[in-house]
């Protein structure tokens, strides 16, 4: 266990190694993540599990054409086709709008709701009405620091702050002197701490980038711009494999001799490590989060049980991916699960 963590992360870990031991890694198509329309995504035939058919919707934050989430949506697949579970997958940046998207699901009467609380102030009203329906509401991704107050079940995800000061502590390693962390949307709770975190332990200078995450050819050109205007940049830190890859030609562009490091995975960005071209990656493995997330309904459904006493959330990272072991990644990278 890295010892690194501070003690609260490191207590928080024993849940989530408890949790992963459960988790059954085969891979199963996705469409595109980032879609904004509610879409049934369930299993038509019966999975392993023998118990009632149940819904559950799983409602992200997911931008269009963020891959991220595919990886998310991958896992939540998994547990559903294992769990007889019909899933219904929905999403939308706008914090109002996936509000919205929890209402829906509270008229449709499901069994259980996995939500991102990315912007939780704009969810609080919606995820009071899916409990007052008494339907069991867990989360992931986004909430770490409001899953709890808001009387979820469950959390699964990473404390955010911590991958942040285990990042800005990592550039100290590499002997880093300044950094742009780049924000892709101002705002986003999670975000901000990321890069608070590695303010927060980076010896060197941080200054915080905020782009158009949604806009690459635009985000593209902010990083060369400010890259131009400071050469004295020696890391980008990016927040999302996309924008890690649009920040390596970036650099290229300025002509300048900054390395990239980023949080998160996707297959083209695990090729990236191979290549030299990003230097390592935190990983939240976003697969896990959603595979525990469909899979903690059902076993609350049908058992009772639910993880860290509601109390304490399951932490699936950070951990890092370098070139000293992104040759172990990649073959589940390869089938879209990493």
């Amino acid at each position: 266990m890295n010892r690194s963590l501070h003690p609260r992360s490191r207590r928080f870990a024993l849940v989530a190694a408890a949790a992963a031991a459960a988790l059954i890694a085969t891979g199963c198509s996705s469409d595109s993540g980032g879609k904004q329309s509610e879409e049934d995504t369930g299993n038509a035939s019966a999975g392993k599990a023998d118990t009632p058919r149940m819904k559950i919707a799983m409602i992200t934050h997911a931008a269009p054409g963020d891959t991220f989430w595919d990886l998310i949506r991958k896992g939540a697949q998994t547990a559903a086709a294992k769990d007889n579970v019909e899933l219904v997958y929905s999403s939308n940046p706008d914090a109002a709008k996936q509000a919205n998207l929890v209402q829906n699901a509270i008229d449709q009467k499901v069994d259980g709701i996995a939500v991102t609380l990315a912007k939780p102030d704009a969810m609080k009203s919606a995820v009071a009405k899916a409990k007052a329906a008494g339907i069991p509401v867990v989360g992931f991704n986004g909430g770490v620091d409001d899953w709890a107050d808001q009387g979820l079940l469950e959390y699964f995800g990473q404390d955010e702050t911590v991958a942040g000061e285990s990042l800005g502590e990592k550039l100290n390693e590499l002997g880093a002197k300044n950094n742009i962390c780049v924000i892709q949307e101002q705002g986003h709770v999670a975000l901000e701490a990321r890069c608070a975190g590695v303010k927060k332990t980076f010896k060197g200078k941080t200054t915080n980038l905020y782009v158009n995450g949604t806009n690459m050819p635009a985000l593209k050109s902010t990083i060369t711009a400010k890259l131009k205007q400071d050469s004295s940049v020696d890391y980008v830190v990016t927040l999302g494999a996309p924008f890690a890859l649009a920040a390596v030609q970036s650099v290229d562009d300025a002509g300048g001799k900054a390395k990239v490091a980023t949080f998160d995975l996707n297959k083209d960005l695990v090729g990236a490590i191979e290549d030299g071209d990003i230097q390592f990656a935190v990983d939240q493995q976003p697969y896990l989060q959603g595979y525990l997330s469909v899979d903690s309904l059902w076993l609350y459904k049908t058992n009772g049980n639910f993880s860290g006493g509601g109390k304490e959330p399951v932490l699936t990272g950070p951990a890092f991916v370098d070139k000293s072991n992104v040759e172990a990644i990649a073959k589940f990278a390869a089938k879209g699960t990493r």
